[in-house]
């Protein structure tokens, strides 16, 4: 402290160009300015080493590294299907909730070729995350009914409480049931579904999710009390809950948008999609896309998300460079249009007509009807399979 106010002791003029150098160079550490080309002083002070601006997280343990960091969805062009799935036939399978049934259908024909018989109402029917096996979702019968993708034949049910809907971590570790009822987020082994760990949750009725690029968070739509969660995937853990600013929100499906930045939740009563940041997990905006939105499915090349708008019999169509809507297809003759899933070679978009009892199959290129189908009663959550992709992480097919 004394030498402070020394004034006869200065620095030569060689030492004060070297400490103003020396500060110039602190100050580029400090703001991140720095070309990298020189090294700091020997003396110097290690800077801390930061990521630099966009570069890639580390994912979840044991997850496939993704085809494109730009592109979560760069695995699901047309007809790029997995080898343990390109030999087997392709089939529409329905969920018919008031009817304890799933209808097969042949997308060649449109035409029905088999009913099975299952459990007490199935709502989704969802591919499994090595792809194998369709798992039909028999909600209020308590159980899962496995149908062999390769042969089309149902196995024996396992017994599973309250399977409203079905996911699967990033990795293949564990399968996640959405206990609707039970207000539990219940992870099971993903092959004999024994329980490996049961999250309750404070929202009610928990039932679609979609997962972020590193798979180290999944966010969760809760129906009954409008709201979302956020779940740390590894810890198993939720980490965040809030409330839609909607009075009498019922959200549905969600949705990622390809280069992982944005959020879709579909919802019922706000008649659109919120639209949010999930690393934020900030206030989501509404945008108004039609009466009843519901299911929303990305298309083959990753350009357009397709908007299910139930109560209207309409699809809406966004388009994700723009982040805004392009256009608006009407179903021949109205209808109900739920839940599916798009065709291998992305021209067909096939959608469940809830309460006509009937399935629907449109043109992804001009939104002209195709075919309506009847099928059992409720028809919900039905699966397009096989579909592009390397794994499932679950619903009626989310696919990366």
């Amino acid at each position: 402290m004394a030498d402070r106010n020394r004034t006869h002791d200065r620095p030569s003029l060689r030492a004060r160009h070297r400490a103003a150098l020396l500060a110039v160079a602190c100050a580029l550490v400090a703001a991140g300015c720095g070309s990298g080309e020189s090294k700091p002083a020997a003396h110097s002070p290690r800077p801390v080493e930061r990521a630099p601006a966009g570069a890639a997280k580390p994912g979840l343990p044991g997850m496939p590294p993704l085809l494109d960091e730009h592109d979560l969805y760069a695995a699901d062009r047309p007809g790029r299907l997995a080898p343990q799935v390109k030999d087997f036939p392709s089939r529409i399978y329905v969920p018919n909730t008031g009817s304890d049934t799933v209808t097969v259908i042949d997308p060649k024909t449109y035409k029905v070729i088999e009913t099975i018989p299952v459990g007490v109402q199935p709502q989704h029917v969802v591919p499994s995350w090595d792809l194998k096996t369709l798992w039909v979702n028999n909600n209020r019968g308590h159980d899962l009914t496995p149908i062999d993708a390769a042969t089309g034949k149902a196995g024996k049910p396992v017994k599973v409480h309250d399977p409203y809907n079905l996911y699967f971590t990033p990795n293949g570790k564990y399968a996640i049931v959405m206990a609707s009822m039970d207000r539990q987020l219940v992870f099971r082994d993903p092959h004999t579904m024994e329980v490996r760990k049961t999250l309750p949750v404070g929202c009610a009725g928990v039932n679609h999710a979609d997962f972020s690029p590193d798979g180290r968070y999944f966010i969760v739509s809760c129906e009954f009390s409008g709201e979302l969660l956020k779940v740390d995937t590894e810890k198993m853990k939720v980490i965040g809950q809030e409330k839609l600013p909607f009075e009498g929100a019922m959200p549905q499906d969600v949705k990622i948008s390809p280069d992982g930045r944005t959020w879709y939740v579909a919802d019922m009563m706000a008649d659109g999609i919120w639209v949010l940041n999930g690393d934020t997990f900030s206030r989501p905006k509404l945008m108004p896309t039609g009466k009843g939105a519901h299911g929303l499915y990305v298309s083959r090349d990753s350009r357009y998300m397709y908007v299910s708008n139930r109560g209207e019999g309409t699809i809406s169509r966004l388009d994700f460079t723009t982040g805004s809507l392009v256009g608006k297809w009407r179903i021949r003759g109205g209808g109900s249009p739920d839940m599916g899933g798009l065709s291998t070679d992305g021209k067909v978009l096939w959608l469940s007509g809830r309460y006509n009892s009937e399935v629907y199959a449109l043109d992804t290129r001009t939104g002209k009807t195709l075919a309506k189908i009847p099928v059992g009663q409720g028809p919900h959550g039905l699966a397009v399979y096989p579909q592009p992709g390397r794994y499932s992480l679950g619903h009626t097919g989310i696919f990366r």
